[in-house]
């Protein structure tokens, strides 16, 4: 069966001109805020472990929190706003967002959180977390 599209010609310039509107430099009161860091994950599996790969674009090795609990992960990170408008002048527009924020996720099996490794390179953070060994079943004999 055809799908039937509505097509409205006003809609993409109506959408055209708001857009703008919110990036052309504009403060109100001289304060502008960027939206908080988001993190952003890649999960992989393999027979052994999983591989998590966050990106955090601007954040520090030191302000990277990784927390296990069974098999749940949470991701906890600062970016720091280091460099303040210097007297005179002011911001116009912000795009880069600092403060802080957290992610967590639930895997399908339990972690192994003592031989859990974790790399920081070039804004990405990249976790290798082993599955636990499943416990062997034990069968019962029936008196």
């Amino acid at each position: 069966m055809a799908n039937i599209a509505r097509i409205d010609p006003f809609n993409d310039l109506v959408d055209d001109l708001f857009k703008g509107f919110f990036v052309r430099p504009v403060a109100y009161g001289g304060q502008v805020q960027a939206e908080a860091p988001r993190i952003r994950v890649d999960v992989a599996e393999s027979e052994a472990a999983y591989v998590v790969s966050a990106e955090l674009p601007g954040v520090k090795k030191e302000d990277i929190q990784v927390a296990i609990n069974g098999n749940q992960v949470t991701l906890s990170a600062e970016v720091k706003r280091e460099k303040e408008v210097a007297e005179g002048s002011r911001l116009l527009h912000v795009e880069r967002g600092f403060g802080k924020a957290s992610r967590s996720f639930t895997l399908p099996q339990e972690l192994d959180e003592a031989k859990a490794e974790a790399r920081f390179r070039d804004g990405v953070l990249e976790l290798t977390l082993p599955k636990k060994a499943a416990a062997a079943r034990r069968q019962i004999e029936i008196h």
